[in-house]
């Protein structure tokens, strides 16, 4: 079989402003990225993904993009760019930006234009909607939530952002409302209008030329919103749903908040319309050499059209909705996502990830508080040996965690600081509660700055310099690049094995996946069958060793690839031992 690069590369993703500051002033930058690719190549990963480098007033740490063809001035300059591009392909590391099609910041030109006046040219660039007329001229509505904004009436419908509120702002230069499925900061673009499509795909085309490897795609459920724009029925405001949700207890009021969360943008996500856009969003990239390559932030896998013709690879996110790994929740994972790609085509090719910049950091997620390193290891282990392109996110490789912020003036995450204001000023919770729930909710405590070495701020910034945010104070206590680097035990050195593992072992990379011992409760067992090769992978979840039995397979003869721990005392097929959290791996024939 002959695949593409990214079907056999590992992706890893970088957070510029906390990855490495090269000019000294407490914000990652190209240059400190730049600097960072050899470390990055001798820990083995392929390709890079990099968070929004693009002009950004910040409001959501740079997804509000101010100009779409160039780079923010803390980070460097499109020179600065340039060179870290070059210096990682010449690294044999391919590079893909984040593009955020759905919205702009509200300081982007377009906008600025738009909001001017009815008539401007681009008038119709974003989504504008006139006030509705007063009460006693119209029915009543079911539904009100949202409608009177700040004390105005005549607000479109009861629509919510998924940031911070009503989902409508009044321009008062337009006396019209504009649309923001995200926050008031982040207009939504109106992709009915050509114009628009084409000044994005000529922003896409701009960085495709300089020659960026591809795309990660935000938020591309949000582009459309149902036409009739019809009130949602949740009876809640986005705050009090989200306090509904801290609060929530059992598992009916878990369903109930996730079904209100469902009805509430139902009408502003998932709407027809999408497809085509990907069409042609897949035809500009195919015009390129290098099979440049686009992945959604989505886990519809009906995004990949007919596997040709739209996105290249959606995340499994399904695999992360679990608050535990388990060997019985990936085998179904699997089964499922396995099965829904064949639907789209026999070629179809799956991608797994376990985090990013929005989600807790894995040794918080899927730990148990007492073997977080062991079960990091085999969360690792689970992206690396399962069929697909695996996305690491910045920092697992030595295990931060997420750190908890005490203060809600160290917060740089709006949705947070707008969650605990609206929390303590509006629902009259005690500020104590609203300052812990907004500290579980941010997403700064994923964010925090890269820790490389035992130094002050983590090795991130100087020493005298206050980083953008706080520095977690574990990098003191070997969570850090340079004491793992030459650690064997560590978990970076695992990282860099397993990596190495994948690389070598062409069965890893394409072969197909066949679950073994599926009534296990404690190990994950499955083959991974390739022309030239078969690979057996056993992940034992459990605190003690497990001892397996395979000789029901096909098999006589098994070559030991990789192991965790301690080498097992047999290899024979009817008497496999697993170290207790052991991962192996073994070849066989």
């Amino acid at each position: 079989m002959t695949l593409k690069w990214w079907q056999t590369a590992v992706f890893y993703q970088i957070y510029p402003r906390s990855f490495a500051d090269g000019n000294g002033d407490g914000i990652g930058d190209f240059m400190g990225m730049t600097a960072k690719l050899d470390t990055l190549k001798e820990l083995g990963v392929d390709a890079l993904w990099l968070s929004p480098h693009f002009p950004s007033p910040m409001w959501d740490c740079g997804y509000d993009i101010s100009d779409y063809t160039s780079v923010a001035p803390e980070y460097g300059t499109l020179e600065d760019f340039k060179t870290f591009l070059e210096a990682a392909h010449r690294r044999g590391l391919r590079v893909i930006l984040d593009l955020a099609l759905n919205h702009t910041s509200d300081e982007h030109a377009w906008f600025l234009e738009s909001k001017s006046s009815r008539d401007n040219p681009k008038a119709d660039w974003y989504v504008w909607m006139d006030p509705l007329p007063p009460p006693s001229l119209r029915d009543a509505s079911p539904v009100s939530n949202g409608r009177n904004v700040g004390g105005r009436e005549g607000v479109p419908n009861n629509w919510q952002s998924c940031f911070d509120g009503p989902a409508w702002t009044y321009a008062p230069e337009r006396r019209q409302y504009y649309y923001h499925y995200f926050m008031k900061q982040q207009p939504d673009l109106n992709w009915q209008n050509p114009a628009v499509k084409q000044a994005m795909w000529d922003a896409a085309r701009f960085w495709l030329d300089l020659g960026v490897d591809g795309f990660r795609l935000d938020a591309i459920g949000t582009i459309y919103e149902h036409p009739d724009m019809p009130d949602h029925p949740v009876p809640l405001t986005l705050a009090e749903m989200r306090l509904a949700s801290d609060r929530a207890k059992t598992d009916a009021e878990r369903k109930q908040v996730g079904d209100y969360w469902r009805e509430m943008f139902q009408y502003q996500y998932g709407r027809p319309g999408v497809h085509d856009l990907m069409k042609e969003l897949r035809s500009i990239l195919d015009e390129y050499d290098g099979d440049r390559m686009l992945v959604g932030e989505d886990d519809d896998v009906n995004y990949m059209g007919d596997g040709k013709d739209e996105l290249h690879m959606v995340f499994n996110f399904p695999l992360m909705r679990a608050d535990r790994l388990t060997p019985a929740h990936i085998r179904r994972n699997q089964a499922e996502r396995l099965a829904a790609l064949a639907k789209v085509s026999p070629q179809a090719w799956p991608c797994n990830t376990l985090g990013n910049h929005d989600s807790p950091r894995i040794h918080n997620r899927y730990g148990d508080g007492e073997h977080d390193r062991e079960l990091a290891r085999l969360s690792l282990a689970t992206v690396l040996a399962l069929k697909g392109t695996p996305f690491l996110y910045n920092g697992e490789e030595i295990g931060m965690t997420d750190f908890y912020l005490t203060d809600i003036s160290q917060f740089k995450d709006t949705l947070a600081t707008w969650y605990y204001r609206e929390a303590v000023e509006k629902l009259g919770v005690d500020p104590a509660e609203a300052l812990h729930n907004a500290a579980r909710q941010t997403r700064d405590k994923c964010r925090t700055p890269m820790q490389w070495q035992d130094a002050p701020n983590g090795g991130f910034c100087p020493a005298g310099v206050a980083p953008w945010l706080p520095v977690n104070p574990d990098f003191a206590k070997g969570v850090n690049v340079a004491d793992q680097r030459v650690d064997p035990a560590s978990l970076w050195t695992f990282y860099q094995e397993m990596l190495a593992a994948r690389k070598s072992n062409p069965a890893l990379l394409e072969g197909d996946y066949l679950p073994l011992q599926e009534n296990s409760e404690t190990c994950l067992a499955f083959l991974r069958r390739a022309d030239s090769q078969t690979c057996l992978v056993v992940l034992n979840f459990s605190d003690q060793p497990d001892l397996l039995d395979f000789s029901n397979l096909p098999y006589r003869e098994m070559q030991l690839l990789f192991t965790s721990g301690r080498p097992p005392r047999s290899m024979a097929l009817d008497a496999i031992q697993v170290d207790r959290f052991g991962v192996l791996i073994a070849e066989v024939a």
